[in-house]
């Protein structure tokens, strides 16, 4: 197991890169500003389970076989584009009408959280980033390298909630009073479609 100093020096690491807002922070507040803090909350708890499939994958070292294969980086990197893409033109083709409201209000949990999960686990760039950062933190001599990175890699999730969540509540308490205008909600959906064509352009940008 990391000893304590290590372990200080990794979160202060962690909080340094967490505070830099990334496109999953933008996806947390794009889902808070246009649906609520509960949205938000959920897509948050969403795109941290993805992580668990990265810090896994780190940890069996599966994110290294992605890394040094360009074929399976490319794959990987462009389903992601493709389900970006999705969401961007779904956004921007919706109509802002009342009904949009009520499709808002009762839309699944489960959906909003397999969103998050999906835009996430399909980001290379993040089993990319666990491999290379998690084991900088690790000692050989003092344990198996893959239960460090496990640790390190669940301690980064609890840090990433954390500053995530917070990211989801100022969003969703800045955004209160324009939800219940049709033409703001309008607004909101260009924006998040924005938002999601963005995403798929950073992506496309990424190289193994």
């Amino acid at each position: 197991m990391p000893d304590i100093s290590t372990l200080a020096i990794f979160c202060a690491a962690t909080l340094g890169l967490l505070i830099v807002p990334g496109p999953a922070v933008l996806y947390i507040v794009t889902r808070s500003v246009s649906q609520g803090r509960g949205a938000g909350l959920i897509s948050v708890l969403g795109v941290h389970a993805g992580s668990l499939v990265h810090v896994g994958a780190a940890a069996l070292g599966i994110s290294a076989l992605l890394a040094a294969s360009a074929t399976a980086f490319t794959v990987v990197k462009y389903v992601g584009v493709a389900y970006l893409l999705w969401l961007g033109v779904r956004k921007l083709m919706r109509r802002g009408d009342d009904q949009e409201l009520i499709e808002i209000q009762v839309q699944s949990k489960r959906r909003l959280f397999w969103e998050g999960f999906v835009v996430n686990v399909l980001n290379p760039k993040t089993a990319i980033f666990f491999m290379a950062f998690l084991p900088h933190f690790t000692d050989p001599a003092a344990g198996p390298v893959g239960v460090q990175i496990l640790v390190l890699g669940v301690l980064w999730i609890v840090l990433g909630m954390a500053s995530d969540g917070t990211y989801a509540m100022l969003a969703s308490a800045l955004a209160g009073r324009v939800r219940g205008s049709a033409r703001a909600r309008r607004r909101l959906d260009v924006g998040s479609g924005v938002v999601y064509l963005g995403l798929a352009a950073w992506l496309t940008t990424e190289k193994a």
